[in-house]
């Protein structure tokens, strides 16, 4: 392969963690959502940071915005001034760090609970809440990325809707920890590929799931069509994490610095891979080394569609 003609889509890592180490705030069931409506300059910079860091995708903190987690806790109220807010802060950090070529995606996440696609309500009402985040983000928005999907039920759901709006949609599925190819709610990984590609998805991601799952998944993720692509969590496990918890339950690990993540994704990238980057407790630094290591090695890192 000829590094210097292959291009690389570097999105940011993940925003939840982050923005609970920068703001000293007590995890709520809201997660990033109580920051982003507490403390939105927050928000703004970490964007900004990932923006300087080499990221040219920049995801909209709307990850805990749905109807679904807002109203258990009482703030459904909030959904569209949320979502709003979401778009501002992610436009703003654009325009601060002056990257014009940065491209923002919207985020259509697991309504209920990350992980557990069992909590999922029944199609049809996931399919109209999708219908509905869409509707809020599409006309500020990029691309839609459908993340951490644990089941095909979802993901057709989230794919379905965010198609609709005519941007490029991306779906990350999550995969089991145990390296078994499986997504976690035990359906195969090939499966879900496959039914990605009849919806038209315009790439096939894997994300927080541990690297290590991910580099086991990547046969079966590469025998679909279009780009694929990763962005890994650095959690010890999820196990802990219960609808309507909070993540304080949940461990970071120690063997995953900024080096050592940049090593499984670079070894993503020698095997095909389009689009990377890092979920939940990978943060600016991490990313910095990835674009000096992308660039180290000859590839162009730019947004592609």
């Amino acid at each position: 392969m000829n590094n210097e003609k292959k291009q690389i889509t570097l999105i940011d890592g993940g925003m939840g963690q982050e923005l609970l180490k920068r703001s000293g705030a007590k995890p709520t069931p809201l997660w990033s959502a109580q920051i982003l409506l507490d403390q939105p300059d927050i928000v703004r910079e970490l964007h900004a940071d990932f923006i300087k860091a080499g990221a040219r995708v920049i995801t909209l903190n709307a990850y805990s915005v749905t109807p679904e987690r807002l109203e258990r806790d009482g703030k459904l109220s909030d959904f569209e001034h949320l979502q709003k807010r979401a778009v501002d802060v992610a436009v703003a950090a654009r325009e601060k760090v002056g990257q014009s070529d940065v491209r923002i995606a919207g985020c259509l996440p697991p309504l209920v609970a990350s992980y557990r696609p069992e909590e999922a309500p029944e199609y049809q009402v996931m399919l109209d809440t999708y219908r509905r985040i869409v509707d809020q983000q599409k006309n500020h928005v990029d691309l839609f990325i459908c993340e951490t999907m644990s089941s095909v039920f979802e993901a057709e759901a989230a794919v379905t809707a965010a198609r609709e709006s005519g941007l490029p949609t991306w779906v990350a599925l999550s995969v089991a920890d145990d390296d078994s190819g499986l997504l976690r709610n035990g359906q195969p990984l090939a499966d879900a590929i496959a039914r990605m590609d009849e919806l038209g998805a315009s790439a096939k991601l894997l994300n927080c799931s541990k690297p290590e799952a991910i580099s086991a998944s990547w046969k079966t993720l590469a025998s679909g069509q279009g780009a694929i692509g990763a962005y890994a969590n650095g959690f010890t496990s999820i196990s802990a994490l219960e609808p309507g918890g909070t993540v304080d339950t949940l461990s970071a690990r120690h063997d995953l610095g900024p080096e050592n993540y940049a090593n499984f994704v670079m070894q993503w990238i020698e095997q095909g891979a389009d689009i990377v980057g890092g979920c939940c407790e990978v943060g600016p630094e991490h990313i910095a080394v990835i674009a000096q290591r992308l660039s180290a090695a000859g590839y162009t890192n730019r947004w592609v569609n």
